[in-house]
């Protein structure tokens, strides 16, 4: 592994996971927000939508108020648990994601993950590939009829993924190149320059201009293992 790197950041949805999320019914999409919006009916669809119109053209503060608007739209419709944990417990890892993290480990690398997506996406990840910190901008907390009850948001996508990635860093006290970073979105531009070194996996076009590293791999034969050549 490459010596100066001794903490990685990694993306979750997309990244670590697959982007396709799916319910019982067949139904299919590409991120966890779009498939209950889909499964509440084309209504809160419809709703969803508006609210990502907002967001493109810069009319909320900060993605907490996004988040917030959307949840509403969740309870207005009726989200239940059984359905939400159905969608997270569906998401598949990509090929060779234990894999990597097992080597990882064994090297005594620290790892981290922030995200805009779910806590109970990211405690799966947590669990199975021994993360050792995790952040994630949703999560909910459930009444006994299943309904929501109560939520906890953090702003941990987009720039603000960087006080979250500068807080890990100056708690285990390295610099930027000692730090490394695995994505794939958009979003997460101001997270890979922030680093020392910084890998695109199968990413937007935007993210690979930027990172020191992209991994471009044929569409259902993405195999993770593949960032580990850029670590050694």
């Amino acid at each position: 592994m490459n010596s100066k790197i001794k903490l990685i950041f990694f993306d979750m949805e997309g990244t670590l996971f697959k982007k396709t999320f799916h319910d019982s019914q067949g139904n299919t999409s590409p991120s966890a927000w779009t498939l209950i919006a889909k499964h509440l009916g084309e209504k809160a669809f419809e709703e969803e939508e508006k609210t990502k119109e907002k967001w493109s053209k810069g009319e909320y503060n900060g993605y907490v108020e996004w988040m917030e608007d959307t949840i509403e739209i969740h309870k207005k419709y009726g989200l239940k648990k059984d359905f939400f944990e159905e969608i997270m417990q569906s998401i598949e890892f990509h090929e060779g994601v234990k894999e990597s993290f097992k080597e990882l480990n064994k090297k005594g690398l620290r790892t981290a993950l922030i995200s805009g997506g779910f806590k109970s996406q990211a405690d799966r990840a947590v669990k199975d590939l021994k993360i050792n910190h995790a952040f994630a901008a949703c999560e909910y907390y459930w009444n006994e009829d299943g309904s929501i009850a109560h939520w906890n948001l953090l702003p941990c996508d987009y720039e603000g993924k960087l006080d979250f990635m500068n807080l890990i860093m100056k708690e285990h006290g390295l610099n930027a190149s000692e730090c490394a970073f695995v994505g794939d979105g958009r979003n997460d531009i101001p997270f890979a320059k922030a680093v020392g070194l910084s890998i695109a996996f199968n990413a937007a076009k935007e993210l690979q201009e930027v990172s020191t590293y992209s991994i471009n791999q044929e569409k259902g034969k993405e195999n993770f293992k593949e960032i580990l050549k850029y670590l050694k």
